[in-house]
């Protein structure tokens, strides 16, 4: 009597491709929609690649966030090393005060204190750009507006606690409202904003400065990323080849089995 022993089929390549693909579009559109729906603001064009616009963005976190928001999980030796900066440049230009190059963005205001002039104490920005995303924050420092009222307003997060502390660069925006019926009610909303007082930048060059800020923050949010993504890149390589040799030796292996 024979015995017929049946080996199982092995999955083939096309379809452990499709799975693999498909894994990684739910991984993104998980991503976008923690991001807290950047896909429906425009698109920041921040690139944290660029080193050049990093170091414009850095200045602009010290001078005018850093005040009152920490990074306490960035130190300023860190920025020398990926902003392609001497510990001198660092110290004399990002770093103020008697702090050290090790040490991190910390501020001298307590937190206690903040609380009962502002409220609420201004949070740490450390990794605000992987909680919120580019588009959102960009949007958001771009959407400030003074209100009928007198108080800053800000139609990408309304109320929000934080003042428009760029107020001089950007200029003073008012807004243009729209009355619509919501539900048979009259709601009076904000059509769009329009620049009431110039600043010291023009339109396109307060864009531009958002623009790198907006990267800075990215890049804080994490600072792995300017080495994990030039390396992903021949990670992907080498996986894709050794899956070519895997499906080469997978049909060797099973050409006498069927």
């Amino acid at each position: 009597m024979t015995i017929r022993i049946e080996t199982p089929s092995a999955p083939r390549f096309g379809t452990l491709l499709r799975s693999a693909l498909a894994t990684a579009a739910l991984l993104v559109s998980l991503q976008a929609f923690a991001a807290g729906g950047a896909g429906a603001l425009p698109q920041s064009g921040a690139n944290v690649h660029d080193i050049a616009s990093l170091q414009r963005g850095a200045q602009l976190y010290v001078n005018y966030c850093l005040g009152c928001h920490s990074a306490e999980f960035m130190r300023y030796s860190r920025l020398a090393t990926d902003l392609g900066l001497s510990e001198e440049m660092v110290m004399r230009n990002l770093a103020f005060g008697d702090g050290k190059i090790g040490d991190p963005m910390s501020i001298a205001m307590d937190s206690d204190d903040a609380a009962r002039w502002f409220g609420k104490a201004p949070p740490d920005l450390s990794v605000i750009g992987r909680s919120r995303g580019a588009d959102w924050l960009n949007a958001y420092m771009l959407s400030f507006y003074r209100d009928e009222s007198g108080v800053w307003n800000n139609t990408v997060l309304e109320n929000a606690a934080m003042p428009h502390v760029l107020w001089r660069l950007q200029g003073i925006q008012e807004p243009v409202y729209e009355t619509h019926t919501d539900g048979g009610m009259e709601v009076r909303t904000v059509a769009h904003l329009e620049l009431s007082e110039p600043g010291l930048m023009s339109p396109e060059e307060y864009e531009d400065a958002m623009r790198d800020l907006t990267a800075f923050l990215i890049y804080l949010g994490e600072p792995a990323q300017l080495q994990r993504k030039h390396v992903g890149v021949w990670v992907m390589l080498f996986l894709a080849f050794f899956a070519l040799l895997a499906y080469l030796l997978k049909a060797e292996y099973w050409r006498d089995v069927h």
